[in-house]
């Protein structure tokens, strides 16, 4: 084998290296970013929820001006109310799925 063919066989091998190290770099950095990415992904979906449903965002807006709650009772209020929608949401399309099979 000629000294050409073996600088190049190390130099690959060297390259091969550092894309290993590289990835796992990636990796370290995608994972870290994870739970940050998926609250904010839960944060759009919560967005995009209240700017389709406007009447329930008034509905709910009117409850609390009724109710006059602190801030934390409300806030409470407001996550009960959504988890409770999501639960009735979910649970409607898993019956109306069931029933077009």
């Amino acid at each position: 084998m000629n000294k050409q063919m073996l600088a190049l066989m190390q130099r690959r091998a060297e390259l091969q290296a550092r894309i290993a190290t590289q990835r796992e770099q990636v990796a370290a950095a995608a994972m870290r970013w994870q739970a940050p990415l998926a609250l904010a992904d839960k944060g759009l979906a919560a967005i995009r929820f209240l700017r389709s449903n406007p009447v329930l965002v008034a509905a709910v807006v009117a409850v609390i001006a009724i109710r006059r709650r602190n801030v934390a009772g409300m806030l409470t209020a407001g996550w009960r109310m959504w988890r409770w929608y999501k639960s009735a949401v979910s649970f409607s399309a898993k019956i109306a799925s069931r029933s077009h099979h």
